[in-house]
């Protein structure tokens, strides 16, 4: 799996939404999410933005970014 998949299915699961409703949410098929979370394939620049929208975190965040300053 990737950083941005393990990240992607910890928030999902903190925000205790299901699979079905995030597809829904992103007008989706299930299993075009699933391959999202399970590393097959990313999501599109406007899908990440509607999800980290969904999810209420960053775009960092959501794909498992860490920032170190310079």
């Amino acid at each position: 799996m990737s950083q941005f998949s393990d990240s992607l299915k910890s928030i999902r699961k903190q925000s205790d939404k299901k699979q079905r409703e995030v597809a829904a949410y992103l007008g989706i098929n299930i299993r075009t999410y699933q391959n999202y979370e399970g590393g097959q394939s990313e999501p599109s620049i406007p899908q990440l933005i509607k999800l980290a929208d969904l999810f209420m975190v960053s775009l960092d965040e959501l794909v498992g970014r860490d920032w170190i300053g310079l």
